[in-house]
């Protein structure tokens, strides 16, 4: 029998891990100020400030959608399991310990989806959607590191074939 070949998976690990450092980067950076209706309406005249917001709103979205649409299928198929629907996926990694919380997830979806299509109609809206993003980034950073962890502990491969955990402290 032949060894599976991870390429994919320590590749989209990889890809995680670095989507997560800098998530976590442009987390520190932005909340670093009080973020309210006032401060999303000053935007305007803080385009440095507006950049931030921008690529906290890509990189939260960004690291969402390779865990969820890449990296758990790509894990489920290492497990030798089918993956199926996106929801399905979700709750297979909440029962193994991996996902913290399904709901929390589907929440971190939607608030991805107000943050880019709803964008600063309602500048209390906006902000309110912001800081409970902010909140939600430990459930991307966290379900990262569990999977991390969990492929290091049942996949064939040396510790260095993967890449390194996430490095919460600082959220």
């Amino acid at each position: 029998m032949t060894a599976p070949d991870l390429s994919r998976l320590a590749f989209l690990l990889d890809t995680v891990e670095r989507e997560g450092r800098h998530l976590l980067g442009t987390t520190g950076r932005l909340f670093s100020h009080r973020i309210d209706g006032t401060w999303v309406r000053n935007l305007e005249d803080e385009p440095e400030l507006a950049e931030r917001l921008d690529a906290f709103v890509a990189r939260f979205g960004r690291m969402q959608d390779t865990l969820g649409e890449k990296l758990i299928p790509e894990l489920l198929r290492q497990m030798q399991e089918t993956p199926g629907a996106a929801l399905d996926n979700l709750n297979r990694m909440e029962k193994l310990g991996l996902l913290e919380s399904v709901v929390d997830w589907i929440e971190a979806r939607n608030l991805r989806n107000r943050l880019v299509h709803e964008y600063m109609r309602d500048p209390d809206e906006f902000a309110s959607a912001l800081n409970r993003s902010r909140e939600l980034v430990p459930l991307l950073s966290d379900t990262y590191n569990r999977i991390n962890t969990y492929a290091r502990d049942r996949l064939p491969g040396k510790a260095s074939d993967w890449p390194p955990l996430l490095d919460t402290s600082s959220i």
